[in-house]
């Protein structure tokens, strides 16, 4: 899969984030990072960040048309034009399709990289992080979220875009070479 503009989805804990960042870096694509994005605004104190710090904090999504809104805006930096990588976007139909519609010009959805992670090995990394919200009952409620509203975000873009199914396990570079080896050049 060549692609330029590009999804990173999985499960929390999955490794999106890192290997969200080593992609795009390897790429010259802008990494977005929505949780970046919201995090940066709960530590502020942002009208943002107070509206969801209560949201995110119980394990929840911020609502779908904030997300998009913020993910447009952030879609309009000039930092975007050579393609962009979205991290913990979408994770709704809602937000999917409200993207697809939103974009324009050469801003067009290429592809879904999927990391592929088991559950246990997914509460085992969340909890060994030590995060104080990291609770396994906190964890195992994200991971509900993920698979009722998430999952079918995929089966939503089957066939529209391409799709690269990631196994999510082991090393870090070894992750990052089989995205790699799955973008081809």
């Amino acid at each position: 899969m060549v692609a330029k503009n590009l999804l990173i989805m999985g499960p929390p804990g999955s490794g999106k984030g890192t290997q969200a960042a080593r992609i795009a870096e390897r790429r010259g694509l802008a990494h977005i990072s929505t949780g970046d994005m919201l995090r940066a605004a709960m530590a502020a104190g942002t009208t943002l960040g107070r509206r969801v710090k209560d949201i995110v904090d119980g394990g929840d999504l911020v609502p779908d048309a904030l997300m998009l809104e913020l993910v447009m805006y952030r879609l309009g930096q000039p930092d975007t034009a050579a393609g962009f990588l979205l991290d913990g976007f979408p994770r709704t139909v809602a937000q999917a399709e409200g993207l697809i519609e939103a974009l324009s010009g050469d801003q067009v959805l290429d592809g879904i990289i999927l990391l592929e992670v088991p559950e246990d090995v997914l509460v085992e990394r969340a909890l060994a992080r030590g995060r104080a919200d990291d609770t396994e009952e906190t964890i195992r409620h994200r991971l509900r979220v993920y698979l009722d509203s998430t999952r079918p975000v995929l089966a939503a873009l089957n066939g529209r875009l391409d799709r690269a199914d990631i196994d999510g396990v082991g090393e870090m570079d070894e992750i990052t070479a089989r995205i790699e080896a799955a973008l081809g050049a």
